[in-house]
């Protein structure tokens, strides 16, 4: 196996990408809150999207390492992933749990794109992170399920055709544990939308084009759900350090976007007859803002090495995560201290990054969630919750 983790041929070729979505095509995407087709087709078209696929399903066969790498770079280079990321990872639940007859239906068309599988329903109003409370139920009828409940921050339903749908197929009083009983469902919503299932727009702070979801009575196929009944929270878990590394990704991505621009920012700008740079008010935040990226870059590289040794690094996904959304944080309030009024203008990006980078401290897991699950997990500490 390879255990580069750089992969610059992949950066280069997605900075070139990149390079056909200048700030004014995000400007234009966030005034109109618009969802961005036509870059989320350009790295379809690619192949990136399909990166992590195996080759006999028709994607890349590339490593992880690969997807953190395209991940980043668009960030990097100004653009949000955040518009199609989750079609690189959410496969990885029908790809490790999903029967043949699934993989070979779905695999191929999420790969080149004819399928997008991008939204999955997890959280819901009433029990938000603790996801052994849902309440959405799938109660078996023949050969359907018939769906009741409701999603919120189902992210991309509206420009996807596949959910992945996380319900309770048992009750809590009949189950030893509360995360036992919950089952897995890939959800074809072209066959339901609009009638037995409505999808409600949210808007937020930033262009994310997030959702909430109600389902009323929706049937789906029998042969619709993943993996065993009553198995779904733990085929869920398996996916999360995947997920949290290339969220991680991300924020460096972020992090060094901020980075780059404030320093090019202070380098130019001329106060006082000499450039802010040369003050250590401005040289100090940015000296911190990097050390902490490049932290979070290693412990990113060394969760990632792991994974791909076919290790658990819960730890370590975990940390870079918090260190990364931290890092990317950090990074956003010296920019726009650095470029002063300049960084609330629109035309500088400054602002629209900023509100993007905010996310990562609250999703797709929120940071203090991340340090529970350390004190508890690794420092041995007693369940806060």
């Amino acid at each position: 196996m390879n255990y580069e983790l750089d992969h610059p041929e992949i950066r280069e070729a997605v900075t070139r990408l990149c390079e056909a979505f200048p700030g004014e095509y995000w400007r234009q995407c966030d005034r109109e809150q618009r969802y961005p087709t036509e870059f989320v087709q350009a790295l379809t078209d690619a192949g990136y999207l399909g990166a992590l696929i195996p080759e006999a399903y028709g994607g890349l066969s590339l490593p992880l390492s690969a997807g953190a790498a395209i991940l980043e770079e668009i960030h990097r280079a100004g653009c949000n992933a955040a518009a199609c990321h989750a079609q690189m990872y959410t496969m990885g639940t029908v790809l490790r749990h999903g029967s043949d007859q699934q993989k070979e239906k779905y695999l191929p068309g999420v790969a080149d794109g004819s399928l997008r599988l991008q939204a999955f329903g997890v959280t819901e109003p009433t029990s938000g992170t603790d996801t052994g409370s849902l309440r959405t139920t799938a109660k078996r009828d023949g050969d359907e399920y018939i769906v009741n409940g409701q999603k919120i921050w189902t992210s991309r339903a509206e420009h996807s055709d596949l959910l992945l749908l996380l319900a309770r197929t048992s009750p809590r009083d009949e189950v030893k544990k509360k995360t036992d009983g919950l089952s897995v469902f890939l959800v074809d919503m072209r066959t339901v939308v609009n009638k037995s299932l409505t999808i409600r727009p949210i808007r937020t702070m930033m262009n994310h084009a997030t959702t909430e979801l109600f389902f009323d009575d929706m049937r789906i196929p029998a042969d619709s759900l993943i993996g065993e009944e009553g198995k779904g929270f733990r085929y869920i878990l398996s996916g999360m350090n995947a997920e949290r590394m290339l969220i991680a990704a991300e924020c460096i991505g972020d992090a060094k976007w901020f980075i780059n621009t404030a320093s090019n920012y202070a380098s130019d700008r001329n106060v006082f007859d000499r450039p802010i740079g040369q003050n250590q008010g401005i040289q100090f935040p940015l000296a911190r803002a990097y050390s902490q990226m490049r932290a979070a870059e290693l412990m990113l590289k060394e969760a990632i090495r792991l994974f791909e040794l076919d290790e658990n690094p819960g730890e370590e996904a975990n940390l870079s995560k918090l260190l990364a959304a931290d890092a990317s944080w950090a990074a956003a309030e010296a920019c726009v201290q650095t470029l002063g009024g300049f960084g609330f203008a629109e035309e500088y990006d400054v602002e629209r990054k900023f509100r993007e980078a905010r996310l990562y401290q609250v999703a797709p897991i929120s940071t203090n969630l991340i340090l529970s699950y350390i004190a508890e997990h690794v420092l041995g500490l007693p369940r806060s919750y």
